[in-house]
């Protein structure tokens, strides 16, 4: 007996790249027709089955972190997520553009309304998070060929690190919440701390000035 899947959720025939439902496929990060002829490939990522395949072309990300909310555990079922930071025309999908499935957590929706978390509609493994201009990857599904490939993802900071299940004292900046948006805590760098308050003391001064 064939095994049946819903590729594409709600948003999108799984065979078809026609009409407005399946916009998406002719856009950033998927671009079904884009044979990137100039796209330069420096790593190759895939799902757990490999119906879904992916090229990167970017050396490193924009940023790597490791994200430690509730959202994040309950979805990846894991402590914490690691997500690598791209823009949407650092990847080119190889295989598996009708494979995707969407997930809007806000609404808890199976359509492809932005931002939404992307996956495997067959083995369900998470791809990405596609924001409204980036990428979230996630660097466990990339096949690093040296352990220098693997530093080039180390992350800068965990986020929303009071909700953790298990301490790392790494000695990276932890943040309450969302990184420059939150407080430092725990074991993070004096000098991290440092800076962050004079940042806000020279965010509070300035708008001291505009009120006087």
């Amino acid at each position: 007996m064939t095994a049946t899947y819903n590729a594409n959720g709600e948003n999108g025939d799984a065979g078809s790249t026609e009409g407005e439902l399946n916009a998406w496929k002719h856009r950033a990060p998927y671009r079904v027709h884009d044979k990137a002829e100039n796209f330069k490939a420096r790593y190759e990522g895939s799902c757990h089955c490999g119906k879904v395949r992916y090229e990167l072309s970017r050396e490193k990300p924009l940023d790597a972190k490791y994200c430690h909310c509730t959202t994040c555990q309950k979805i990846h079922g894991a402590p914490f997520q690691w997500a690598a930071i791209f823009h949407k025309d650092d990847i080119n999908f190889t295989h598996g553009h009708h494979d995707l499935g969407w997930y809007e957590s806000s609404e808890k929706t199976c359509v492809h309304k932005l931002p939404c978390k992307v996956s495997c509609a067959y083995c369900r493994t998470p791809i990405m998070d596609e924001g409204r201009n980036m990428i979230l990857l996630f660097p466990t599904l990339i096949d690093f060929k040296t352990p220098e490939d693997r530093k080039n993802f180390e992350v800068s900071c965990h986020m929303f690190y009071p909700r953790r299940i298990l301490d790392i004292p790494d000695g990276k900046p932890k943040w309450s919440g969302i990184n420059n948006d939150s407080d430092l805590i725990e074991d993070s760098p004096q000098e991290a701390v440092n800076e962050l308050k004079r940042k806000r003391q020279e965010e509070g001064d300035k708008n001291d000035d505009k009120k006087s």
